[in-house]
């Protein structure tokens, strides 16, 4: 077998990552999260621009679903102050839960600096979204401040792997009762 050969017949090992944020005020770190990390992940991301906002919400709902969840292996939240009142979040972590799409999606949660923290560096669970709160609670999915995780490739590759062996693993922890939002909960 050539060389060439070997190349086009391997396997890319690397997991397929969904990136879910508040794209009006978390856009910088979503960025600066594949500027650094790329390369480690498929990115199955919605890029701006990619999905007309003056769509319905049906429609969007479904693009998102069809087009760049069904393969997702990892959902990874980016939380801002806002992100926990975006209905477009609460969708993309529904959708990756669903096991109808695509197969569960692993699931974990990046704090990032501006995100609100208590005096002894905790969160309120009130102030992530409350899907992801809800997979938090149950021991599906992970909260991680993006200081601590953004401090290293492996760390990375760490927070990825271990939400896509949830996927598995915790499979009977996965709490997607919840009705899914229908507007926007602040602006």
């Amino acid at each position: 077998m050539s060389l060439l050969d070997g190349l086009l017949n391997s396997t890319d090992s690397r997991h397929k990552v969904f990136i879910s944020y508040y794209h009006k005020d978390d856009q910088y770190y979503r960025d600066e999260f594949e500027r650094r990390f790329g390369h480690l992940f498929i990115n199955k991301s919605v890029k701006p621009g990619d999905i007309d906002s003056d769509l319905s919400d049906e429609y969007i709902k479904r693009l998102i679903q069809e087009g760049y969840l069904t393969d997702s292996s990892v959902v990874l939240v980016l939380i801002g102050p806002k992100t926990y009142c975006r209905k477009h979040v609460d969708w993309e972590i529904s959708a990756g839960l669903n096991k109808k799409v695509g197969g569960y999606s692993g699931l974990a949660g990046l704090l990032l600096p501006e995100f609100p923290l208590s005096h002894d560096n905790k969160y309120n669970y009130s102030d992530i979204p409350a899907r992801l709160a809800d997979n938090v609670k149950s021991g599906y999915a992970k909260i991680y401040t993006w200081n601590y995780a953004c401090s290293s490739d492996e760390i990375i590759k760490s927070v990825i792997q271990e939400a896509f062996d949830n996927r598995i693993s915790k499979a009977d922890k996965i709490d997607n009762t919840r009705k899914q939002l229908q507007i926007n909960l602040c602006s």
